[in-house]
C-alpha cells in the first residue's frame, strides 16, 4: 500500500486509474492541474507520483523539475507523445519511469510496484560501495580498479539507483574537461564497467540497458 498522487486531466482515464489503484490497495489522490498537484505534494508528500506530461497551466515537465528541487519521490510520467525526444526530456527532468498512452491500467499498477520496490531501502549487505571523496569503488568488499571516466559514470548512476540515465546525461557526467569522450564512447565504457563488475559479481547485471533510453543501475 502506498500514498500515490495521480496528476491527470482526462477525467475518464483518471477515474479508471483511480479504481485500479484502489483495487491494488494504494491510497491515491487525483489532481487535474499541475500547479495544484505541486502545491499538495509540498504539503503532503506522497510515496509516488504518476504525472501526465500535457497538463493545463503548469505542464508535467515543469512539475517534475519543481518536485526534484525538494524531493526524490519516484515519478512515473505518462503522455500521448511517443517521440524518443519527449521520453528523454521526461527522464532528464527527473522522472524514474515513462509510460506512453494509451496504456493499460494493469501495466501502470505493475510499473508502480516495480518503481516502489526499487525505491525501498534494503538492509542486505551492500554489493556496491562508491566513495566520491576518495573516488574509490568496492564490489562485494573488493576494491575495483576503474578509469576516471568509468568511475564518473558508475558514481553518477549509483547516486540514483533504478533511475534511467540517457547517454546525453552520462556524457555530461563523464566528459568534464575530457574532450575525447563521445556519445557512442559511453557504450564502450559501460561495456568495460559491466565486465569489471561481473568479475566480482558473476551472473549479476548491475548496469541494465533500457532500450531506446539509456542505462540504469539496479539497487
Amino acid at each position: 500500500m502506498a500514498a500515490i498522487v495521480l496528476v491527470e486531466d482526462e477525467a475518464d482515464l483518471s477515474a479508471i486509474v483511480m479504481d485500479y489503484l484502489l483495487a491494488a490497495g494504494h491510497q491515491p489522490r487525483c489532481f487535474a492541474d499541475g500547479a495544484e498537484a505541486l502545491a499538495q505534494v509540498r504539503v503532503a508528500p506522497p510515496e509516488l507520483i504518476v504525472l501526465d506530461l500535457m497538463l493545463p497551466g503548469l505542464d508535467g515537465l515543469s512539475v517534475c523539475r519543481a518536485v526534484r528541487d525538494f524531493s526524490q519521490v519516484p515519478i512515473i510520467m505518462t503522455t500521448a507523445k511517443v517521440e524518443e525526444i519527449d521520453r528523454l526530456l521526461g527522464l532528464e527532468a527527473g522522472a524514474d519511469d515513462y509510460l506512453c498512452k494509451p496504456y493499460s491500467p494493469r501495466e501502470l499498477v505493475a510499473r508502480i510496484a516495480a518503481v516502489l520496490r526499487r525505491a525501498q531501502p534494503t538492509s542486505a549487505p551492500a554489493r556496491l560501495a562508491v566513495d566520491d571523496a576518495t573516488r574509490t569503488v568496492r564490489v562485494a568488499g573488493q576494491a575495483l580498479a576503474l578509469t576516471a571516466t568509468e568511475f564518473d559514470l558508475l558514481a553518477t548512476m549509483a547516486r540514483r539507483p533504478g533511475v534511467i540515465f540517457s547517454r546525453a546525461q552520462l556524457l555530461d557526467a563523464a566528459a568534464g574537461e575530457n574532450l575525447d569522450v563521445s556519445d557512442r564512447a559511453i557504450d564502450s565504457h559501460i561495456k568495460n564497467l559491466r565486465r569489471k563488475l561481473a568479475a566480482y559479481l558473476p551472473g549479476v547485471e548491475l548496469i541494465q540497458s533500457v532500450y531506446g533510453l539509456g542505462y540504469r543501475l539496479e539497487p
